[in-house]
């Protein structure tokens, strides 16, 4: 864009500057196309939700941005473009940066991921500085301010690479939602924003409205302080702070989009850009609404890649290629034309997907919106690929960098996954070996050879879940789909080598294998766990501690249910003083409990933002457990529904293996299905009754715990003796209902309340005791998985202690209190 307000006139006739362009685009474009390619080989790659998000806004979008950032700060800051070797020496470093990353987490080598982030971050730090320092020698022009908006944008990103390359190096989990943030409503809202100002007046060919300046400069005011208490919020999980900052930043936006609107006004849309940019626009404003209401963009990423950040982009792609090709007004207009084919289909079609993609659809329904923005966007990439290579002068290192870059990150990808391979052949002295990964095995589980040999082992996963196979002496495969195969070639044995799956947890639960050299006796791989020491149940919560609510609502009217259930990690304060990492559902252990009536039917999203796999098992339906039982991988998510047919307590937890290690780490929770004619009770409370393992969550030392059965404590609702210090409530002469689930995940419990005795008692299904009967009971038994209530009514004003009657269990947490007052 060579001037404000009207259409931009062709670039300068300099092959160095055309090439330039040219070669910037076409690496956009082979980014494009690889997003498509990632699309259609989803579930052939490792890491398949994570890679093509990455690949899409870290290689199409990046590029795109640094790319036009610089072209249009050119323009408005009125300076010559800089030497030639510049954009050609970043684009290649930032595209190194990006082929690390995506290899790097894909292929399980956080080193590469780490040193790939550096790298980009490094580039986009250059490139804003190289901004600043043009900004501060050059003559303003009247729209210079706009580049404030790209330098806040790179610095948005640097913060948001930081962070990516801390969560590679396995630092840094808990930021996966800043990271999120500060990327998208950052690096490319920023861009996005301060971009409008100039380009959407020129796109519809009239004069920029008065007073554009400073709105641009008040809004961004608004927007960083925004952003960055949002990001500071996620980081320190202060909803309030997030909250404030959303809706901050949401406020900038809509300021900033004054001038939009003004120019709306005098003159409507009427070609593919325009129409692509106001859509796009139209979604962001959606994005932020459902943001600052939710405080997360989890469920809205369809949303953001497809409504907003794509349109914008092809959007924006449309209008500027032709004008930087140059070739004089025939070529502008031959290539306007090829680019702009079809571009209300094309249009129709990706603004029609994106609803389905975000609400609660059918499957069939779901894919075929992605295979409708698939489609669109290849037609594009291959439209726009060919009005760039048509282009005369810069067609050969078009193709070239384009091709380049293309074919390098795809065969990373390949190479990554590992696909079936024929067995190589044997060299010289080699021995091969077939090593495959079921049921938690590895299989064989010990390979004897003799000093001097080299092993080839032929690693086949046969398991339904993602397995890998790492060696101490080095040698590792990616991570395996089911079915897929990788060669690891093992140098000549000199001495013992270990190895095991690296998925959390899959080692501790027996998931390796030994290398035994003859007559080599010196290697040991065993471990010894590491004993807890008790616990100070009787000391105080920390002042931030909040109880699990246990107080249970009556069941909704409505007969269907509707609850979207993300599996995540979470640091919670599992006893007096003690914070453990969990695996949870919905941030809490237990999830929430779920409550209907026989015959109501629930559906349940569960989406996957933890980083390993997570799948769902509800006890209240009767399935096929093949599909909705399914474990899912980070990222994805699933529909499970189910009719509740008949009555009781049911748990629900994690159904990926090991299970024992899922529920063992917090991740299941209650369903109350009320028996037909269940009469009122004056207070109703859910306990959910769970063991307490201690440790990092799948390390040896806790997984050798739960294999022995020597939790460190047993907990009511997630916490250790947690109603001791902040006890149910209930007033004499109260009919007290409460509902116990027993998630075990090997422990029973025989719940008792002392100084009270049970007039009703519910269990799995069905009631022993009734109101009114002569008998009355004093516990409510239960296994590993079962489920039931009791009843009694608090005869006088004290302190009824509740209690699992096991006292190993009831001494070591399993206790809470009954406050009754008169």
């Amino acid at each position: 864009m060579t001037s404000i307000g009207v259409r931009p006139k062709p670039a300068p006739s300099r092959p160095a500057r055309a090439t330039g362009h040219a070669v910037a685009n076409g690496v956009v474009l082979a980014w494009l196309a690889l997003t498509v390619v990632a699309a259609l080989l989803h579930r052939e790659l490792p890491a398949p939700h994570w890679l093509l998000i990455h690949v899409f806004l870290l290689g199409a979008v990046t590029n795109a941005i640094v790319t036009w950032t610089e072209h249009f700060a050119t323009a408005l800051l009125r300076v010559q473009p800089p030497a030639h070797w510049w954009p050609f020496t970043r684009l290649a470093a930032l595209n190194a940066g990006i082929v690390a990353v995506l290899c790097g987490v894909s292929g399980g080598v956080p080193a590469v991921a780490t040193g790939g982030a550096a790298a980009v971050v490094g580039v986009v730090a250059a490139h804003i500085t190289v901004l600043a320092l043009r900004g501060r020698r050059a003559l303003h022009g009247r729209f210079a301010h706009v580049v404030a908006w790209y330098l806040w944008a790179g610095v948005a990103l640097v913060a948001g690479g930081t962070l990516g390359g801390l969560m590679a190096s396995g630092h840094a989990a808990s930021a996966r939602a800043a990271h999120a943030h500060v990327n998208l409503l950052g690096w490319v809202g920023l861009s996005v924003l301060g971009t409008l100002f100039t380009l959407w007046p020129t796109v519809l060919r009239t004069r920029i409205p008065d007073g554009t300046e400073r709105i641009a400069r008040w809004s961004l005011r608004a927007a960083v302080p925004g952003l960055t208490a949002a990001v500071t919020g996620l980081l320190l999980q202060l909803r309030w702070l997030t909250a404030a900052g959303l809706v901050l930043y949401a406020l900038a936006a809509v300021l900033s989009l004054v001038p939009f609107a003004r120019t709306l006004r005098q003159r409507r849309p009427h070609n593919a850009a325009s129409w692509m940019l106001a859509a796009g626009t139209a979604w962001f404003a959606v994005t932020l609404v459902a943001d600052a209401s939710r405080q997360s963009l989890d469920g809205l990423l369809p949303l953001v890649l497809v409504g907003f950040v794509g349109q914008t982009l092809l959007g924006a792609l449309t209008f500027l290629l032709p004008v930087v090709l140059g070739g004089g007004p025939a070529a502008l207009k031959a290539n306007a034309a090829l680019i702009e084919r079809a571009w209300t289909v094309r249009a129709v079609a990706i603004n029609a997907a994106v609803p389905p993609l975000v609400l609660p659809v059918p499957a069939w329904a779901a894919r075929a919106a992605w295979a409708t923005v698939l489609a669109a966007l290849a037609a594009f990439v291959l439209a726009a690929a060919a009005a760039v290579l048509r282009s005369r002068r810069p067609s050969p290192a078009v193709a070239g960098i384009a091709a380049g870059v293309l074919l390098t990150a795809l065969a990373a990808g390949v190479t990554a996954h590992g696909r079936p391979a024929p067995r190589p052949p044997a060299a010289s002295g080699a021995r091969i070996v077939d090593v495959t990964l079921a049921d938690m095995r590895i299989t064989p589980g010990t390979i004897d050879a003799a000093p001097g040999t080299r092993l080839v082992l032929h690693v086949t996963n046969k398991d339904a879940q993602p397995h890998d196979l790492r060696l101490a002496s080095g040698q590792a495969t990616p991570m395996l789909l089911a079915g897929r195969t990788a060669t690891l070639a093992l140098p000549a044995l000199t001495s013992a080598v270990d190895g095991w799956c690296t998925v959390a947890g899959h080692r501790a639960a027996g998931m390796t294998m030994r290398i035994n050299v003859t007559g080599d006796h010196h290697a040991t791989s065993g471990q010894h766990a590491m004993r807890s020491g008790p616990l100070d149940l009787s000391a105080p919560m920390s002042p931030h501690w909040r109880p699990y609510d246990a107080a249970l609502a009556p069941a909704p009217g409505s007969k269907e249910h509707r609850l979207e259930l993300h599996a995540t990690g979470q640091e919670l304060e599992v006893a007096p003083g003690v914070r453990q990492r969990m695996w949870t559902f919905g941030g809490t252990v237990p999830g929430p409990v779920l409550r209907g009536k026989v015959g109501d039917v629930f559906t349940i999203t569960l989406v996957n933002d933890a980083a390993m796999g997570h799948g769902i098992d509800f006890h209240a339906g009767s399935l096929a457990p093949d599909v909705p039982m399914r474990t899912i991988q980070p990222g994805e998510r699933l529909t499970y529904r189910f009719r509740a047919e008949h009555a009781g307590a049911w748990l629900y937890h994690c159904s990926t293996m090991p299970m024992l290690q899922h529920i063992g780490n917090g991740m299941y929770g209650a369903v109350i299905i009320d028996p037909p004619g269940l009469p009122r009770a004056d207070r109703e409370y859910a306990l959910v009754q769970g063991e307490l393992y201690l440790g990092l969550p799948g390390s040896t030392e806790q997984v050798t715990k739960m294999r022995e059965g020597r939790p460190d404590a047993w907990m009511f609702n997630g916490a250790a003796a947690g109603y001791d210090h902040a006890p149910l409530t209930a007033r004499t002469g109260d009919r007290v209902r409460i509902w116990v689930v027993d998630a075990g995940p090997s422990s029973g419990t025989a719940f008792h309340i002392v100084g009270t005795q049970f007039d009703t008692v519910y269990k799995e299904g069905a009631y022993l005791l009734r109101k009114g009967d002569a008998g009355g009971a004093q516990v409510l038994d239960l296994a590993p998985g079962q489920g039931g209530f009791v009843e009694t009514v608090v005869p006088e004003p004290g302190h009824y202690p509740f209690v699992d009657h096991d006292m190993r269990h009831g001494e070591s947490g399993a206790h809470g209190i009954v406050d009754v007052t008169g």
